[in-house]
């Protein structure tokens, strides 16, 4: 390729680094030895490249976008895709901008270049996009320990990711999308990552400079064949960008209902001291929804939690903190089911997490946001019980209500732990109460108070025998 025809192409090759450009070229050939004839890329030529990758109506969707490019040459005869429209369409797609992209998903929407799009049409695109990434994750073997026959189906989660993604449309009140509302819409969605995926698995392109892009989180030690989870792969798909960095750290099961019991002194047991959870909730009603808790859960009778730039301050004597505050402003809550949405820290208050256990006086149970008696997710201790009262909305995270009825009965929960558990944990267990407050121990000297379990703990290290 180098003559005059091809410029916009030329210039689309040349974002690539000099080692990737062979590849890119080389696509075209690579997919039109399927079958296609003469000079183009025949959509059964695609289709029986990409296999069982990608769903055909999302290949298909994927052969009208390439087709839909303008390389500033006629198109082809017959309907095919020339070498150069191939070119500037995995540009834009692996290398472009959202003024770029958004015609493309235009036509994969399947309406004509300068017609507007519909809500309608972008969200049956996106039911063939994310179900193309979901097949293609499962063909590829790129499932990081997650067992989709393990899990709930995704045809359903779909439909609601899909939706969700629609809710970020800026559109106007006759739910019409131009190309400015998709351009803003495309910068703050994951769309162009899916379709990034998509076109390098399914077309089998691997890039130099670019690793293998990684959807989903990983996960360890999952009992798979006692488990029945109530995730589903897109809602790992939605729910894992939402978290803060955890460093890889692979998802961990730390409770389920239906594999350890509905017991709420083993809830505590499983999710306590664990580092950052996410709890994940299905009321008998059919409602699913839950939170992430950034920190790990502590049992006392008040709120945990401080702002986020309050974690690196907490005054601390020797090894042990005076104020160990637990959950901060990376927390949220979230529903699923009927709708997928995710609710952050409004700053009203810092109510963010709450852990209370065998209190004559305190609420027992556990909570996110609001208050007593009024929380925006509240499990009792009592289990099977809990309610969320948010009306008109959890004045910590600004939820609604996310249970079918304000108090609901429980038909599942897991807690998956999503970070590494805090390295000093079992340090922390060892070490009393008053080892964190020099004052309190002056105190109960001078009252005559003898501690007693000083001599019953091991030394610690450094400590004199």
């Amino acid at each position: 390729m180098g003559n005059a025809e091809s410029v916009v192409a030329q210039k689309r090759l040349a974002r690539f680094r000099p080692d990737e450009r062979p590849v890119i070229e080389k696509v075209f050939d690579r997919l039109q030895e399927a079958g296609s004839a003469g000079k183009v890329l025949t959509l059964d030529a695609l289709k029986r490249s990409v296999r069982d990758a990608a769903p055909t109506a999302m290949t298909a969707r994927l052969f009208r976008s390439m087709r839909s490019v303008d390389t500033g040459v006629p198109a082809a005869d017959g309907g095919g895709v020339t070498r150069e429209q191939m070119l500037v369409f995995l540009a834009d797609v692996l290398r472009g901008t959202a003024e770029e992209r958004a015609p493309l998903v235009v036509a994969m929407a399947g309406v004509s270049q300068g017609c507007a799009v519909t809500v309608t049409q972008i969200r049956e695109f996106l039911e063939d996009l994310i179900s193309a990434v979901v097949q293609c994750l499962i063909h590829r073997g790129q499932l990081q320990g997650w067992k989709p026959d393990r899990m709930e189906d995704s045809d359903r989660g779909v439909k609601l990711l899909a939706e969700q993604l629609c809710s970020e449309l800026k559109c106007t009140d006759q739910q019409v999308c131009d190309i400015p509302c998709l351009e803003n819409w495309l910068f703050r969605t994951s769309v162009p990552l899916y379709l990034e995926f998509l076109s390098m698995e399914a077309l089998g392109i691997c890039l130099p400079s670019r690793p293998p892009l990684v959807l989903l989180p990983p996960c360890q030690d999952v009992p798979w064949r006692e488990l029945r989870s109530i995730l589903d792969l897109p809602l790992l798909l939605f729910l894992a960008p939402q978290l803060p960095d955890t460093k890889g750290a692979p998802w961990r099961l730390l409770f389920s209902s239906r594999l350890h019991g509905e017991s709420f002194t083993r809830l505590l047991r499983g999710c306590t001291g664990q580092g950052p959870s996410l709890l994940l909730i299905r009321d008998t009603d059919g409602y699913t929804f839950g939170g992430f808790a950034s920190q790990s859960w502590d049992t006392r009778p008040q709120f945990q939690g401080c702002s986020r730039e309050l974690l690196d301050v907490s005054l601390c004597v020797g090894d042990g903190r005076l104020c160990a505050h637990t959950g901060d402003s990376c927390c949220f809550l979230f529903s699923v089911s009927p709708s997928l949405r995710v609710y952050t820290c409004t700053g009203y208050n810092q109510h963010y997490m709450y852990l209370n256990h065998s209190q004559q006086t305190m609420p027992n149970g556990l909570g996110m946001g609001g208050q007593h008696d009024y929380f925006g997710l509240w499990l009792d201790s009592d289990y099977g019980k809990g309610h969320s009262r948010a009306r008109p909305r959890c004045t910590t995270y600004g939820s609604p209500q996310l249970s079918g009825q304000e108090n609901f009965t429980l038909d599942a929960l897991e807690v998956w732990g999503v970070g590494e558990p805090p390295e000093n944990q079992q340090t922390q267990v060892k070490r009393s109460i008053l080892d964190a407050d020099p004052e309190a121990q002056v105190m109960m000297e001078m009252a005559g108070k003898t501690r007693h379990s000083q001599g019953l703990r091991e030394p610690e290290e450094g400590e004199e025998d």
